[in-house]
């Protein structure tokens, strides 16, 4: 199960490097970059979707993602900052840390579903 998280966490990552990259590419090799995030973004996000329930995964996925790519915007790309957006991301952070407490262990292989 540990694994699976982890693999959620590397696949938002590669999300926020993909989606700053579809922003600032400008030659083959961002755009070659940004492909490869993308590949290894949704690879990672479905191998963890084989242990965790999907819901949940895609929900944590984006919302770390969205947390994420804001964030690096702010620091790295000059967008503006703004306590507004802290709070929200905060909000958003919440809501997603909840998801995770509250997600029960998958039900058993061959059982009902």
């Amino acid at each position: 199960m540990n694994r699976a998280w982890a693999y959620v966490l590397l696949g938002t990552v590669f999300e926020v490097c993909w989606v700053i990259g579809l922003k600032h590419s400008y030659n083959f090799l961002t755009w070659t970059g940004t492909t490869i995030a993308i590949i290894f973004s949704f690879a990672l996000l479905i191998l963890a979707t084989n242990k965790l329930p999907v819901g949940t995964v895609y929900a944590v996925f984006t919302g770390l993602g969205a947390s994420g790519t804001v964030l690096m915007e702010m620091l790295v790309f000059g967008e503006p900052f703004k306590m507004l957006k802290i709070i929200l991301i905060l909000v958003l952070l919440a809501g997603v840390m909840g998801l995770k407490l509250v997600t029960g262990k998958p039900k058993s292989e061959g059982g009902v579903h």
